[in-house]
């Protein structure tokens, strides 16, 4: 057998590389990434001596820039590199350019990348709230909070995919001045949105922390390798699953990223569903449908159908759904003596309620403006239903859980009492007042695709059985 050239050999060593280093190596990027991120949120909401810091950069800088009409026009030049619509054109001719060449797997990573980012850079930004640096002399503006730099992380998620992707292409000598050469130009960017006078320095570091976590968890959740040193051959989709050295199933923490790359991406749908009923909507036929139930439901209340929905709205309550899906899991655990099934149901649960918040805060619909029943009503807004996405999650949780340990015969019977739960908590909401249909539409939105997504990726159903009931 000839001996594989000095070349080939390169190209091996570089194909059995991992996608962004090493499964140690990844972790560390996104526990530092995450870290970091979190140390600045929580430094901008205290009195600490880096706000002093941000404010003297930012004054600074303003100071320097505002008598150079040149410079300015030199820092918007760069700074649109780094803008949404440039990333979102790049992105968009690399996901194309990749099915074109056969390449659908790689081509869903970038796209997923670049889907996400648009997703968390608003929903983060309407979160934290952080007001935009305000300086003697502005030289430029700017839309929406401080909080992180858009700019930043999406030169960060643009770049960093292009590197990710083509990198290969390129001879293994010029991969360095490549790689440094994209760091300048990401470093050049965050520091025109300094100079223009429209971020603080921690911002535009936070910017760049979380690009460099959501690339991590992207590509971890793909668990994809890198070819030998140029693209696949035409028909195959240029990925290897990063599994286990004994072909096993993935590693654990990988299961997380997915977890979190499918509730980023539901958060953006779900976003959208939320602009859309309160923007699109609401002079259309279901808008007006959508205003007038609340108002007709109000109108015929009476006191057996007040209190058939007082024990409707009840299995929905959070004191209930806690209660019930702690009971749930300690059987499982009993029962199955697995694990999997009571993360599938923790991570159902967590899941749910951080996309309730998260969703409900952004959109921020006010309540239907009728008498609402009850003692108190949740502080929350009224999209999505919190009742009914709770009620979903858990009682669907537990019905694809149960499935596989009943007879076929049984199996509608399960269905059914998960679906006579959760459409009698949607009844009693908006009996109640409380809730629009389309925010009970929503709160089905977040909790079925969230079920799907986690049964998906966890397969609860495929670990051991109790005995199967007759």
């Amino acid at each position: 057998m000839p001996r594989p050239s000095s070349a080939h050999r390169s190209e091996q060593a570089w194909g059995a590389t991992s996608f962004v280093g090493r499964g140690a190596a990844k972790l560390a990027a996104l526990w530092l990434s995450t870290v970091g991120f979190g140390v600045l949120l929580a430094l901008v909401h205290t009195d600490s001596p880096v706000l002093a810091v941000d404010r003297y950069v930012a004054v600074a800088l303003n100071n320097i820039v505002t008598s150079r009409p040149t410079a300015v026009a030199a820092l918007e030049v760069v700074t649109v590199l780094g803008g949404s619509p440039t990333g979102w054109v790049v992105l968009s001719a690399l996901t194309v350019g990749l099915v074109l060449r056969h390449q659908q797997r790689l081509a869903g990573f970038v796209a997923v990348t670049g889907l996400g980012a648009m997703v968390l850079s608003p929903v983060v930004k309407d979160l934290v709230g952080r007001l935009r640096p305000v300086v003697e002399a502005p030289v430029a503006s700017a839309p929406g909070p401080s909080f992180p730099s858009g700019h930043a992380l999406a030169s960060v998620v643009t770049y960093g995919t292009l590197l990710l992707v083509l990198l290969p292409l390129l001879r293994r000598r010029a991969r360095t001045p490549v790689v440094a050469s994209t760091v300048l130009l990401v470093v050049a960017i965050g520091f025109t949105r300094l100079a223009l006078g429209v971020h603080f320095l921690t911002d535009v570091l936070a910017g760049w922390l979380l690009g460099v976590a959501w690339l991590t968890i992207t590509t971890a959740a793909f668990r994809v390798r890198r070819q030998a040193a140029r693209l696949p051959a035409e028909g195959s989709d240029g990925l290897a699953l990063d599994r286990a050295p004994d072909g096993g199933p993935p590693r654990r923490w990988v299961l997380v990223t997915e977890l979190m790359v499918a509730w980023v991406l539901l958060l953006g749908l779900l976003l959208s569903a939320g602009w859309l009923v309160t923007q699109v909507l609401t002079e259309t036929v279901i808008g007006r449908l959508d205003t007038s139930l609340p108002r007709w439901l109000a109108a015929h209340r009476t006191p057996a159908w007040t209190s058939a929905a007082q024990v409707a709205n009840w299995f929905g309550s959070t004191p209930v759904v806690v209660t019930v899906a702690m009971a749930a899991a300690t059987l499982v655990l009993v029962l199955t003596r697995q694990w999997r099934p009571v993360l599938f149901l923790a991570a159902l649960m967590i899941g749910e309620l951080t996309l309730f918040g998260a969703a409900s805060t952004v959109v921020g619909r006010p309540r239907p403006p009728v008498y609402q029943l009850g003692l108190t009503v949740p502080p929350t807004a009224s999209f999505p239903s919190g009742h009914v996405a709770a009620a979903l999650t858990l009682y669907g949780g537990i019905a694809v859980v149960v499935w596989t340990w009943v007879r076929a015969r049984w199996r509608w019977l399960v269905l059914a009492a998960a679906s006579l739960a959760v459409g009698s908590v949607a009844a009693g909401r908006l009996y109640y007042g409380v809730h629009y249909p389309t925010d009970v539409a929503g709160s089905l939105l977040l909790a079925g695709c969230w079920l799907l997504a986690t049964g998906y990726i966890l397969r609860p159903a495929t670990t051991t059985c109790p005995r199967r009931v007759a």
